[in-house]
């Protein structure tokens, strides 16, 4: 008791004389006073301040007041005081940007695309700590570039009337190269496989095309997303990608090191369906199939996507509009047990869409993307989807959609908001090895002036050959969902000291490709080719004799059944495709067709099984002897073992191929020889084929066996660049193929 009670005659008068004092500074504002001020006025200063006269000011209000004025960004200094009811406020206004320079950058597009978000404007108020920030804004811009040795100096150049300029001197430096890819941590996958999922590459000097050997954030983390969705559709449903850092080799040289750690493999279990009490269970027969088609099978986000796309094609059937699919994921074990949930949301319409950030792609292309429309009842599983096909496009770095719900109706408004990218590309690549040399040059426009048009230009030029294409593909012509391409091409074929011809094509074509059934895609075309053949004093009286100008006109026709898991580095499921070219004029009427089937599957962990067929014949309707260049010879690729093009009928020494050419090909990689070499892959392979059929001399025609090899395939990625051999021993053949134990390809990229 005697302690609380000391404890109040201490306190109390203390919080008296506070009091006190905080009184006895206080005043009544009757009167304002300002000076220094030339451009901005006493009115928008008293503004600015939220200064009212007759209120009653203490040393906090003041403080308040000199921060709001410290804030509007207008001044170098200020100083406010109070007496005799009087507020004086005193300043030095900062003094106005008149123009701002950056020098150093030479590019247009990169110096729009450094100071896009700047906030030093010129006409505004200059400002020290904005600067410093728009500074360090520009060297991070910088480095996300790749310019990690960049500086910059900032002047200052004071004008009359209280200007500046400021003028931004920027050094650019060298480009930080990445010197070396590293992967670590439980990975799972040997960094060659790695390698071939991340978009950027190791330097060397001879790649004076490739951007992407430089220290990129944006590719960076683009790297990241790759390597996470190609782990996700592995199985690995926990993996983590911990960390991706560039660490300093040297001057200009960083290791690129990304931090895998893939945890354990997860498999699909149960799969179940939930839909509202309304909903016809029939209608979603197919998906329950789908349910039973992955049930036990790894976790794969493509299988998810699956469902969702098959949810998303019956729900518009259906008219089921006002739906929601939400998938609820349960770990037991290591399986995951999915329940996709549909559920009936409030009907809502939407009202308007609007775009923006899109100055170069126009309107019309990123809405021909959109599933929803204007007027449309509002559907959550069709507004993911179109964000999703915009993001496929590759034209933009970063796509963002809002839904904005309008009160007092049953209307929403989406606001979609694009940042676009470049769009371009320029290719070079050589590659050196058995059958000869080949280089190659491309450039690639993929949304030409905006319109979503690819434009391709690319040669190729090896021993024998010489082929060139321009060509144009309107993915979505007017504004549907057939494409349209148009490509002109030229190539020479000098065969002479092989097989006693050579041949000149020039021409175009003209084809449509659409989607007729699910995964089965319907392409029409019209080809036409103005052909000159040559043969020589080697070739036979027979191949003498088709020596000439030819014109065709082919009708073709292709049915494209894709059931892969993905396109690209594809692990599981099958393609079958077939192709007819029917002659429209042609002074041969050859009629070709083409079969060919390939499937993929894993037989156990981290392996990759294939097993392809091919079957292809070119014959006359007319009965008459189909041209030299239209003779066909098993491709190098489907059997090994042999040289190229060195199997099958004979007219004297040269090799004139067949009318027939079938083939079998069965290969299996072996993840387990020499698991810790991690740029090399091993393969086991099996080939078999045949060619056949000589339609001007039956009596050429006695070599029809099949050819058969079997061996050891090896993928390896050298400093240089990929490099694949192979060892092959033959099985059967003729007493005339020409055989080949070792093959191999060395290959790379500028």
């Amino acid at each position: 008791m005697y302690f609380k009670y000391l404890l109040k005659l201490l306190v109390n008068p203390i919080l008296l004389i506070v009091c006190f004092i905080s009184f006895a500074q206080s005043e009544i504002v009757k009167t304002v006073e300002i000076n220094g001020n030339d451009r901005i006025s006493n009115e928008t200063i008293i503004m600015f301040s939220s200064l009212k006269i007759g209120k009653d000011y203490n040393e906090d209000d003041l403080n308040e007041l000199l921060k709001d004025l410290y804030d509007t960004r207008f001044f170098k200094n200020v100083s406010v005081s109070i007496k005799n009811n009087k507020i004086l406020i005193n300043v030095i206004e900062n003094p106005i940007i008149e123009n701002i320079l950056f020098e150093g950058i030479k590019s247009s597009t990169m110096k729009d695309d450094l100071t896009k978000n700047l906030n030093l404007r010129s006409r505004s108020s200059f400002d020290e700590i904005i600067l410093k920030e728009d500074r360090d804004e520009i060297l991070f811009n910088l480095k996300k570039r790749g310019y990690y040795f960049s500086s910059i100096d900032v002047l200052i150049e004071e004008l009359d009337e209280n200007k500046v300029d400021v003028i931004f001197k920027i050094s650019l430096g060298k480009k930080a190269k990445i010197k070396k890819i590293s992967f670590i941590g439980d990975k799972k996958f040997k960094d060659r496989k790695l390698r071939n999922i991340i978009v950027s590459e190791e330097y060397k000097f001879w790649k004076f095309v490739s951007g992407r050997k430089y220290l990129n954030e944006n590719v960076i983390n683009l790297d990241n997303r790759l390597l996470k969705n190609f782990y996700l559709n592995q199985g690995y449903y926990n993996v983590e990608i911990n960390s991706s850092f560039a660490k300093l080799i040297d001057n200009e040289n960083f290791e690129l090191i990304y931090n895998i750690n893939a945890n354990e493999k997860f498999y699909f279990g149960d799969i179940a369906l939930q839909l509202p009490d309304d909903f016809d269970d029939q209608n979603f027969s197919k998906i329950n199939k789908v349910f039973d088609e992955i049930k036990g099978e790894k976790y794969s986000i493509n299988s998810i996507q699956k469902i969702l796309d098959e949810i998303d094609k019956v729900s518009i059937f259906e008219q089921y509009e006002s739906v929601k699919a939400v998938v609820e994921e349960k770990i037991d074990s290591n399986k995951i047990n999915l329940n996709f949930k549909i559920n009936q949301t409030e009907k809502f319409t939407v009202e308007r869409i609007n775009i923006f950030g899109n100055n170069i792609t126009r309107e019309n292309v990123i809405r021909n993307e959109l599933e929803l429309d204007e007027g449309d009842p509002y559907n959550e599983i069709l507004f993911t989807k179109s964000k999703n096909n915009l993001k496929s496009l590759n034209f933009f770095k970063n796509v963002n959609a809002e839904v904005i719900d309008l009160d007092g109706s049953n209307n929403k408004i989406i606001n979609i908001t694009v940042d676009e990218k470049p769009t371009g590309e320029i290719s070079a690549g050589a590659g050196i090895g058995t059958n000869g040399e080949t280089v190659m040059f491309g450039i690639k426009e993929n949304n030409y002036l905006g319109k979503g048009v690819k434009v391709n230009a690319n040669a190729t030029l090896s021993a024998e050959s010489l082929k060139g294409i321009l060509q144009y593909t309107d993915p979505k012509f007017r504004n549907s969902d057939k494409s349209v391409s148009l490509s002109l091409q030229a190539n020479e074929d000098d065969k002479l000291e092989d097989f006693g011809y050579k041949s000149n094509r020039v021409g175009s074509s003209f084809v449509t490709n659409f989607e007729y059934l699910d995964d089965l895609n319907f392409g029409l075309g019209v080809s036409s080719f103005y052909e000159r053949i040559e043969t020589n004093s080697t070739a036979s009286s027979r191949q003498q004799k088709q020596a000439g100008n030819h014109f065709d006109t082919f009708l073709k026709l292709d049915f494209d059944y894709d059931k892969r898991n993905q396109k690209f580095k594809t692990s599981e499921g099958y393609r079958s495709f077939y192709s007819l070219d029917l002659p429209l004029i042609s002074d041969t009427n050859t009629l070709i067709n083409s079969y060919n089937y390939k499937f993929f599957t894993e037989l156990y962990e981290n392996n990759l099984t294939s097993l392809s067929f091919l079957i292809k014949s070119s014959n006359s309707l007319t009965n008459d002897n189909i041209k030299l260049s239209e003779r066909l010879f098993v491709p190098s690729r489907n059997l090994r073992g042999f040289e190229s093009g060195k199997i099958g009928p004979k007219d004297g020494n040269d090799f004139i191929g067949g009318n027939y050419v079938s083939a079998i090909n069965f290969s299996s990689s072996l993840p387990a020889v020499f698991q810790q070499a991690q740029n090399v892959e091993f393969l086991f392979f099996l080939d078999a084929a045949n060619v056949w059929g000589v339609d001007y001399d039956s009596s050429l025609d006695q070599s029809n066996k099949i050819r058969s090899s079997v061996g050891l395939a090896v993928d390896w990625f050298t400093p240089v660049g990929p490099l694949n051999f192979s060892l092959s021993q033959p099985l059967s053949k003729h007493s005339s193929d020409i055989t080949e134990t070792f093959r191999f390809n060395l290959g790379t990229t500028f």
